[in-house]
Order: structure tokens, then C-alpha cells, then sequence
């Protein structure tokens, strides 16, 4: 009996937790159904009559189409950029460990841990004299660098998981650091790898701060930016936003949804040392 009980306690919990969760993600899809002349109805409930004008008018009385190719342009050569230099710098860093290999990864943590907000106006001024504003280029870089910390920090913990005979055998074999690398540690880190990707994706798919500041036009202009900007002078498109946000968050759930056991894996294999 209070071997039930308990479970039955864990269900519950873990069902409230879940409600908690969702419950705004599902009031967003809700909202994005309803026309305008509901939006203020009470009780809240499911739209009487459903409509998918909403999302229509997202693509046709703006160019949103532009926005979310912009963000998938710069989140996804962020996160290859990310992976790239992170992957060799975590490889020296937990395989060859070079003189002072510690002491440069404290310094990338603690550069992570300053907040966006003190950074962006020198980040803003040195953009601006490079001729960079309002570019994606401008906001690949700025990412890349923001990512850099957490893909360093994971992949290090990851390469030290891996048995260090593989790189001593290898050596003996005749093989350079760098065929090392691709050749055997990539294919073994490839859980973390992914994971890690995950992570720098959606970092760079959501943020903000740095696409505000950076771009003022829809030629670099992000989808956190433009979900902002809908907003008139004498309205607030509340239906609309709610189209929006579906739109680009449900590429994302369905992407860790279908990777899940991928990026729990990643996260959890350097855990254990082997």
C-alpha cells in the first residue's frame, strides 16, 4: 500500500509539473485558432468558431517567410561555427592536455558569465565600425562567440569520458593529433556532439537581446524581433502572435522530441568516466 501510494504521489506531481509546463504552450495554439471578435470572450474557452486567418495573415501582411529564413541561416551556421572550434578546442583541452589547459577553460567559464546586457554596447560599437550592422553576419559571430563557453564546457567533459588508449594507440599506429580527431574521436563523440548542437540551436533560434540591437530591418532581422514589432500604435494583434509563436516553436519541440534519447545521451555520457 505505501508503495502505491507513493507511486500514485510521483504521478500526481509529475502531471502538475507537466500542466505547468504546457499549459501556456497550449494557450498560445488556442489563441492562434480564435478570431479577434473572441479574444476577450469569457469564459476562455475553445474558439466557437476556429479560423486559420490568423496564421495566414502572418505570412501575407508581413515578411515572415524572410524572418524565419534569416533565423535558420544564422542559427544553424552558428551552431556548425560552434561545433567546429569548439570540438577542437574541448579535444586539446581534455586529450592532449597542454600546459595551462585548466586555467583557459576557467577563463572561458567565466567570460560566459558575464550578462548580455553590459556586453552589447561595446559589442554594438565594434559592429558598427566593422561595417557589419543589420547583417546576419554580425549576429553569427556575436553567437558563435556567446555558444563557444558551452560547447567547450560539455565536449571537454565528453572527450575526457572516452578511454585515453585509444588516442595512445592510435599514435603508435603513425596517426596525427589531427587525424586522431575526425578520424576516431568524432565518430565516438558524436552523442555529444549532437546534443550539444541541440543546445547552441535553439540558443541562437531564441535570443533576443543582440537582434534588437543589431539589426533594424528585415534583412537580418530575427523571429524574437519581429514577434515583438507586431504590436501597432492602436492595437495589440494578440491572435497573430500567437500564430507566430506556434509557427517557430513548433519546429523546435518536434526537433528535441524526435532527438531526445540523442541529446539525453549526449548530456550524460560524460557523466561516467569509462
Amino acid at each position: 500500500m505505501s508503495r502505491t501510494l507513493k507511486k500514485a504521489l510521483n504521478w500526481l506531481v509529475l502531471c502538475v509539473v507537466v500542466l505547468w509546463s504546457v499549459a501556456p504552450f497550449v494557450w498560445q495554439i488556442i489563441t492562434s485558432f480564435k478570431p479577434s471578435a473572441e479574444l476577450a470572450t469569457l469564459p476562455p474557452l475553445l474558439p466557437a468558431s476556429p479560423t486559420l486567418d490568423n496564421y495566414i495573415s502572418v505570412f501575407s501582411d508581413r515578411p515572415f517567410g524572410r524572418i524565419i529564413l534569416n533565423s535558420l541561416v544564422v542559427a544553424s551556421l552558428t551552431t556548425v561555427l560552434s561545433i567546429l572550434v569548439g570540438s577542437l578546442a574541448a579535444f586539446g583541452l581534455a586529450v592532449l592536455k597542454p600546459r595551462g589547459g585548466y586555467l583557459f577553460l576557467g577563463f572561458v567559464l567565466t567570460v560566459s558569465m558575464f550578462p548580455p546586457i553590459s556586453t552589447v554596447s561595446p559589442l554594438y560599437i565594434i559592429i558598427r565600425e566593422l561595417g557589419l550592422r543589420d547583417t546576419v553576419l554580425a549576429l553569427i559571430i556575436t553567437y558563435t562567440t556567446f555558444s563557444l563557453p558551452l560547447t567547450i564546457w560539455i565536449l571537454t567533459n565528453f572527450f575526457r569520458s572516452i578511454p585515453r588508449e585509444l588516442y595512445l594507440s592510435a599514435r603508435v599506429d603513425g596517426c596525427t593529433s589531427f587525424q586522431i580527431f575526425y578520424r576516431i574521436f568524432l565518430p565516438v563523440a558524436a552523442p555529444g556532439l549532437f546534443a550539444t548542437a541541440i543546445l547552441v540551436f535553439i540558443f541562437a533560434w531564441n535570443e533576443f537581446l543582440f537582434a534588437l540591437t543589431f539589426t533594424s530591418t528585415v534583412r537580418a532581422r530575427t523571429v524574437p524581433v519581429e514577434i515583438a514589432l507586431f504590436p501597432g500604435v492602436h492595437e495589440m494583434p494578440w491572435a497573430e502572435i500567437a500564430a507566430a509563436s506556434v509557427i517557430v516553436t513548433v519546429p523546435v519541440v518536434l526537433l528535441v522530441f524526435l532527438f531526445q534519447r540523442r541529446i539525453i545521451e549526449g548530456l550524460t555520457a560524460g557523466a561516467v568516466k569509462r
